[in-house]
């Protein structure tokens, strides 16, 4: 995957929420846009398009003139901020809203392979690469998300100008002005789709958070970025260790186990490896406790 750049869209009124913050409401605990901005982590640079506020990680902000002066205005305030930046602006580009709780790196990453996978497509065709200008996101019923999407910068930059000299500002254009200038390609994810535009929304996507089966990798994520950590660990070794230090031990062995053991990994340089090294170490003596409550008398030897 190439290098990208990134937008964020977090500067509307969120009428549907009452003129909420909705960038700020959170969802697992975290921020909507503080989700977001996980989801993109790997861009080279991320714009923010808002007033500027405190996020989990740093961010340029930018602001469209007037605010609130629509998506297309906002679009094109984060190309200016990105086209001013001492390093040239990625070849392609992501553009999110602020609003997605489940997108996660893995869509983004979907969105820039597809990019690059049509481009080459076509020039192996013998069609200029550039004739893919984005792939992005449909829904759960198809429809387009244009706000979840990686564009060619190239292509983002001669719509927006077309539109500009055609129309004389960008303020309260809407977006469909702006797709159906483009070639684009499409991924599907129903989940990474889903959007906050009301507070039945933000009540549903704080309900599926907990759900079996995701709310652990949920709480995992939401306390690394609170805490500041980043590492993958495999958090199947961890539950083991926690799970045999509270049968070989006791109940209140489990946490202060894992808490040992992440202390000690940090001690060792930190890491997954030293994390894993630890656990081990730290289940074989819960199991040697084990085994000593479950020997006989005639056993001690």
């Amino acid at each position: 995957m190439n290098a990208y750049d990134a937008i964020v869209l977090a500067g509307g009124g969120a009428r549907r929420l009452g003129g909420a913050d909705k960038p700020g409401v959170r969802v697992g605990g975290r921020a909507l846009l503080d989700r977001v901005l996980h989801a993109c982590a790997g861009a080279r640079a991320t714009v923010v398009v808002a007033e500027p506020r405190r996020t989990a990680r740093p961010v340029v902000w930018a602001r469209e003139d007037p605010p609130g002066g629509g998506p297309l205005a906002a679009l094109e305030a984060g190309v200016r901020v990105l086209e001013a930046a001492p390093e040239p602006v990625a070849e392609s580009i992501v553009v999110l809203s602020a609003d997605l709780p489940f997108l996660g790196d893995r869509t983004v990453r979907g969105l820039l392979d597809a990019l690059e996978a049509e481009s080459e497509l076509g020039a192996n065709d013998g069609v200029n690469g550039d004739a893919i200008d984005g792939a992005l996101l449909a829904d759960a019923d198809g429809r387009d998300q244009p706000l979840v999407a990686a564009y060619r910068y190239t292509a983002l930059r001669r719509v927006l100008g077309e539109l500009k000299a055609q129309h004389g500002d960008l303020t309260g254009l809407p977006l469909r002005l702006f797709t159906r200038n483009l070639r684009l390609t499409r991924i599907t994810d129903p989940v990474a789709s889903f959007d906050c535009d009301t507070w039945d929304d933000i009540a549903a996507a704080r309900s599926r958070i907990r759900e079996h089966g995701r709310v652990l990798d949920e709480w995992i994520t939401a306390a690394k970025n609170e805490l500041g950590i980043d590492l993958d660990v495999d958090t199947g070794v961890l539950l083991d260790l926690a799970r045999d230090a509270a049968h070989g031990v006791a109940r209140p062995a489990a946490p202060l186990t894992t808490f040992l053991v992440g202390y000690a990994a940090a001690q060792a340089g930190g890491g997954p490896e030293a994390v894993a090294s630890a656990a081990a170490k730290a289940a074989e003596l819960a199991n040697r406790w084990a085994q000593e409550a479950e020997a006989k008398p005639d056993d001690a030897g």
